[in-house]
């Protein structure tokens, strides 16, 4: 094993994941995920408002979310996690984790603060990839405007082909 794959490992056993998912059986999916890579410490919630209950109760290294939930959504939820002025813990590391796929999920997710966007369904490796990613590796946190989150990534880590310019989707004001 190398030193990079044990600090991976050991980072994954030592962090604490809430999964914030309408669906029992996603939820079921998620945890089982991310036992198979390591995490020991998941926490469950069926709903954005028992999330939220959740990151002040629990205090989570980071949160995997649902975009389409009844009730609170998973953009409505972001927006009040990143409310640094409301909210005990607005830099909380949010992976959305969602069915839904269309770029204009993508970019908005990207406009309210998701540190990272993956798409149902999703392998572990994905998933661990993601996690390490944003906890090792964080994008600082910063406020512009009415935008609270992770600083835009740089545009070279963005594909020219995009159907729209990229300047316009993560530019923040």
């Amino acid at each position: 094993m190398t030193t990079g794959v044990k600090d991976q490992a050991t980072l994954l056993a030592s962090i604490k994941v809430l999964v914030v998912d309408d669906e029992h059986y996603m939820r079921k999916v998620i945890r089982t995920l991310l036992m198979s890579i390591g995490v020991r410490s998941i926490h469950e919630a069926p709903d954005g408002l028992a999330g939220l209950e959740a990151i002040r109760n629990l205090a989570p290294d980071i949160v995997i979310l649902d975009w389409e939930m009844p009730g609170l959504d998973g953009p409505a939820f972001v927006r009040m996690v990143r409310s640094p002025e409301t909210f005990q813990f607005p830099d909380v590391p949010i992976i959305m984790l969602t069915g839904h796929g269309e770029r204009s999920r993508v970019v908005e997710a990207v406009r309210i603060g998701v540190n990272e966007f993956l798409l149902k369904p999703v392998s572990s490796k994905g998933l661990q990839d993601r996690i390490v990613s944003v906890l090792a590796k964080p994008r600082p946190v910063v406020q512009s405007g009415s935008y609270y989150g992770p600083a835009p990534r740089k545009l070279s880590s963005y594909k020219p082909e995009a159907d729209q310019p990229i300047a316009n989707v993560i530019m923040v004001n």
